[in-house]
């Protein structure tokens, strides 16, 4: 399925191949295929029309903030590591220097300016907002057959976060049979996914477990993995572009991201179905699926009974679902995903989404193909 407009991601493209890049050419000399990558992808997602001044003309005029963020989309892009290797990349690089903005005849900003300006990004959610811009601009009014819901791990070198076990009082043992006339049962415990299904996204969101924790769950060989970190929730349309994405704890299970994972896709694009692994199998997903017009696929969960297996015309959609798996590889591999040296749920969630932000911009340019 055709999930954008190809007229103009090929308008785009030939004014980056054939006016821009030339230009750039003149100025720094020979790009190599990575830096017109990055080029293409700074044109993409433009950045800096989400970054404002904050100079008032007393003190000291700060970086430009523009500059700063074009070069963590660089970073992003290259697969540099660290903050260090970044600076030492600008340092020699006349190119990516001009590419990002900052002039040849000036100092470049110190290793803790760099810090303090992805601080300022992170905690101001910037890439997730050009992100979803990006999404509506392109895929906003386009009808997407897919939606792949995923999450995978996400490993960081951060010392996980000491639950303290609430005080229990011990309750009075309950009496086996039917209850007495006039004898009061304590109410059974509500599952968080019915709880969900009646508050808002704000309120989803804030019950959503962000603290660095440990996590085990089973691989695709079916063995059991633990590491500590967290966990990042995507959403990806046929295409391989991300479409949304959140942030939780490693202990959290992947059902609980899946509501407003959806209704967050929902503001962003238009699908006909979601496809789900087993380990959203439920009555209320499936539900709430539906009551936003959409059909759930979603792979069946035994439970140590017989398994349902898809309808024949249903297993060949539900293959579709391969499009999140690559999509939390080339996260990893090739944008950012598995090297992680900040700390704290809004720095990662910050650097990981300038990844996104980089994956879901290559992976438009390649529908041009």
């Amino acid at each position: 399925m055709n999930a954008t407009r190809r007229e103009l991601i090929m308008q785009r493209w030939n004014v980056i191949q054939h006016e821009l890049l030339p230009e750039l050419r003149e100025q720094v000399g020979a790009l190599t295929p990575k830096l017109e990558k990055v080029v293409h992808t700074l044109e993409w997602v433009r950045i800096e029309e989400f970054t404002a001044a904050s100079w008032c003309g007393i003190g000291r005029p700060p970086h430009e903030r523009a500059w700063l963020a074009n070069a963590f989309v660089a970073k992003s892009v290259l697969g540099l590591t660290t903050t260090t290797a970044l600076i030492e990349r600008l340092m020699i690089d006349r190119a990516l220097r001009r590419l990002c903005g900052f002039p040849l005849c000036k100092k470049l900003p110190s290793e803790a300016t760099f810090s303090r300006a992805f601080e300022e990004f992170a905690a101001g959610c910037l890439a997730e907002r050009v992100h979803e811009a990006l999404i509506k601009e392109h895929l906003g009014d386009q009808l997407i057959g897919h939606i792949s819901r995923d999450g995978t791990a996400i490993e960081t070198r951060e010392r996980p976060v000491r639950s303290q076990a609430p005080t229990v009082t011990p309750a009075t043992p309950r009496k086996r049979g039917r209850p007495r006339k006039g004898e009061a049962r304590s109410a059974a415990k509500e599952s968080p996914l019915c709880r969900q299904r009646q508050q808002t996204l704000g309120q989803m969101r804030a019950e959503l477990p962000t603290a660095c924790d440990r996590g085990t769950k089973c691989n695709a060989q079916g063995y059991k993995v633990s590491w500590n970190g967290y966990k990042l929730h995507l959403d990806t349309a046929d295409c391989g572009v991300p479409i949304a994405a959140l942030l939780s704890s490693a202990s959290m299970h992947d059902s609980r991201a899946a509501i407003p994972l959806s209704l967050i896709s929902a503001q962003r694009v238009t699908n006909l179905y979601d496809l789900m692994d087993a380990a959203y199998c439920s009555v209320e997903l499936r539900e709430h699926s539906r009551s936003l017009g959409h059909v759930p696929l979603i792979d069946h969960n035994p439970r140590k009974g017989e398994k349902i297996e898809f309808a024949p015309a249903e297993a060949i959609r539900y293959n579709e679902r391969t499009a999140a798996e690559r999509s939390n590889a080339r996260l990893k591999d090739e944008f950012g995903g598995k090297t992680i040296l900040c700390k704290g749920g809004t720095k990662v969630m910050g650097h990981l989404m300038f990844g996104v932000l980089a994956l879901s911009a290559d992976q438009l340019m390649r529908l041009r193909q």
